[in-house]
């Protein structure tokens, strides 16, 4: 059952959801939030866009969670990188996919899902995290009649607000990073209280990012959704005051949640 916040009338409803890249394999909950906003559409009509934040940079986030079809026992698999400041730095959208690693990745795969899946997986070929995904998502049949917004691409960030907490995209020792505007410095954080303060760089529009905070707000100047599918985990950030345009609805729940969705609907 859909749990709505508060109610807003709409003539033409735009039902949005938003999320990273969550595995090549989508996580449970990505497609719980795909299933509320189907719902919701069918109730509401209008269409639904996936805010597919693809700029963020957090490798943990692609880790593909799998049950072994024998024992049951979960088994994280994920993506290679060609190197360590790539793989802790650039945002996924940027994050090459070295060679060898689906053909590795493929070795693994029939102790986990089937062969319809394998197919899948075998046939999809971009050469980044991102792109890999997203791919995989549609040919899983998962987005069909959603429109995708990525917040990596440069006429969505031209046309976005202006936010005062913002990560750039900049060149820095042979690769592009995502780094934290903070007092006028940008920055690098290598966990704990270390920092690593990048030099001073030129940037513009189209290498801006939000960070989780202000997230929200830079996606709903470019989408401008009445209905917004969140997360248990964006529930405790969101700040639903600054857009009180949207109506916030609960994602469904669903067993398992941070585990890879391993089905194709019909």
């Amino acid at each position: 059952m859909l749990h709505v916040t508060k109610t807003r009338m709409t003539a033409a409803p735009v039902i949005c959801f938003g999320q990273q890249p969550c595995g090549f394999f989508p996580r449970r909950f990505l497609f719980a939030k795909i299933q509320t906003a189907r719902r919701l559409q069918a109730e509401l009509g209008g269409e639904i866009v996936f805010f597919y934040h693809d700029s963020d940079h957090d490798p943990r986030e692609t880790k593909t969670i799998l049950r072994h079809r024998k024992t049951h026992e979960p088994a994280q698999l994920n993506f290679a990188f060609e190197n360590r400041l790539q793989r802790k730095f650039s945002p996924q959208y940027l994050k090459r996919i070295p060679a060898g690693w689906q053909d590795k990745t493929l070795l693994q795969l029939p102790n986990f899902v089937e062969r319809k899946l394998i197919g899948i997986f075998e046939k999809t070929s971009p050469s980044n995290v991102s792109d890999f995904c997203l791919e995989m998502y549609r040919a899983m049949n998962l987005l069909g009649g959603i429109r995708v917004v990525r917040s990596s691409d440069p006429a969505v960030r031209r046309a976005a607000c202006d936010v005062d907490e913002f990560f750039a995209d900049v060149p820095f020792e042979g690769e592009i990073v995502r780094a934290r505007s903070t007092g006028g410095t940008l920055q690098l954080h290598e966990g704990g209280d270390s920092y690593v303060k990048l030099p001073t760089v030129v940037f513009n529009k189209e290498q801006i990012s939000p960070t989780r905070d202000t997230r929200l707000r830079w996606m709903q100047s470019v989408v401008h959704c009445t209905h917004y599918v969140a997360g248990a985990g964006e529930r405790a950030y969101l700040r639903p005051e600054e857009t009180p345009e949207i109506t916030f609805v609960n994602r469904e729940t669903i067993e398992r949640s941070d585990e890879a969705y391993t089905e194709i609907p019909s």
